[in-house]
């Protein structure tokens, strides 16, 4: 009687966890704001400068590469036998203790950058609005990054309840507002220039397009995380439950942000995209600037900070991770003192960072998207090939995002040596 009532209940839950509830939307949420960052803020300039052809065709192939990338990756890091390992531990235990040291600090080095770009992107996002629309003198550049560096870092120290709290907190207005941007700059579009480019420059500017695309749709810094909560709540269902959410949040990602991109696209000429490149600030503060209406002034810049901000908390959280997990593999250091010197060096690098103000649009090109492309797209397929227990995913899928990463790693290589 009581085995019968206790496998019961057992069906119960497992019929309750398998539906959608709450706790994945909170999470498609959290990846989506994770996403949604400066890298988006930037893509209509840097494909607007390319012409329109590159964008159809970059945007015909940014959902499998998401949704399949970020698919792989969580994959790899549920294929480990410890039900605790983070990407560290799944490294090691993959490729050994030598590359997985050297595999785990190019984790680090795919996330780290992104902090740093998010440092210099709100300051300058806030400083255009205390200077244009608020029509204030520039603050102290020092003050004003570390007062904002500071408040982001804030957040992530208050715990996996707070970060998820103010994700459901920024990322609902950011959806909104991003939807409402995009359909009220449709009244503004320019017919585009639709004459077909000559197939050389056409394919360098796609293929040198393509780390741009790798860095802005990417929410890899928060996958481990992810997939280590999704197989504390769901057990054996975690691999299943996981693609769900991350189909999910890839849908959501490439219906919003595309609308948005073409918005920008179609309301601009490649010549005012080149003049926001040379400011150094997102498409949304440079439409403020620039169109003489009060609604565009007060939301974009709000929406950039809205981005920048919810992108800063997730990435944060993977790079926080990587690096304790690379202390303390290295040194005798216990967690809690690698945590407390890790969060130190990001504060000062981030914040050092955003007073010197470099280009963010090179950072993106030639730093993070690359590096991003070997972790995302290269590593996890490899491991697909080279472990056992993830041989059941070889497939056209998987040589997909492995050429996709080679692209992306040969335009970095390219920008180097042209």
């Amino acid at each position: 009687m009581n085995s019968s009532t206790d496998a019961t209940q057992f069906d119960a839950s497992t019929t309750s966890k398998s539906k959608w509830n709450f706790h994945d939307t909170q999470w498609v949420l959290s990846l989506f704001g994770t996403a949604v960052g400066a890298g988006i803020l930037f893509l209509p300039i840097n494909i607007g400068i390319g012409g329109f052809w590159p964008l159809i065709i970059l945007a015909c192939m940014a959902l499998p590469m998401t949704f399949l990338a970020h698919r792989g990756l969580a994959r790899f890091v549920l294929s480990s036998k410890n039900k605790d390992a983070d990407f560290t531990d799944v490294v090691e235990e993959h490729f050994g203790a030598n590359a997985g040291r050297l595999i785990s600090l190019l984790y680090f080095l795919s996330i780290f950058p992104i902090l740093l770009i998010y440092g210099v992107g709100l300051t300058n996002t806030v400083d255009s609005f205390i200077v244009n629309q608020l029509g204030i003198e520039s603050p102290s550049r020092v003050l004003l990054s570390g007062v904002l560096v500071a408040g982001m870092i804030s957040l992530m120290l208050g715990g996996e309840r707070l970060m998820l709290r103010a994700f459901a907190i920024l990322v609902y207005p950011l959806v909104g507002i991003l939807l409402f941007l995009s359909l009220y700059l449709i009244p503004s579009w320019q017919v585009p220039n639709m004459a077909f480019p000559e197939f050389a420059g056409f394919s360098k500017t796609l293929w040198l397009s393509i780390p741009i695309i790798v860095f802005s749709f990417s929410h890899a810094a928060a996958i481990s995380s992810f997939v280590n909560v999704q197989r504390s709540h769901y057990g054996d269902q975690a691999t299943a439950k996981s693609e769900a959410i991350l189909k999910r949040t890839s849908l959501l990602l490439i219906v919003f942000v595309l609308l948005f991109v073409f918005s920008c696209v179609l309301s601009l000429t490649p010549e005012q995209m080149l003049q926001a490149k040379a400011q150094n600030v997102s498409i949304l503060s440079y439409l403020a600037n620039v169109t003489d209406n009060s609604f565009i002034a007060t939301f974009g810049p709000l929406v950039a900070f809205i981005a920048i901000t919810s992108s800063f908390l997730g990435h944060f959280l993977g790079a926080r991770e990587s690096f304790n997990g690379l202390v303390t593999k290295q040194t005798s250091l216990s967690m809690k003192s690698a945590d407390k010197i890790g969060v130190a060096i990001m504060f000062f690098a981030i914040w050092f960072c955003a007073v010197k103000n470099p280009s963010i649009l090179d950072m993106m090109d030639q730093l993070s998207g690359p590096i991003i492309a070997m972790i995302l797209f290269i590593m996890p397929m490899i491991a697909v090939y080279k472990v056992p227990a993830l041989k059941q995913y070889r497939g056209m899928s998987s040589l997909f995002v492995l050429v996709v990463g080679l692209l992306a790693v040969a335009a970095l290589i390219y920008g180097f040596v042209a």
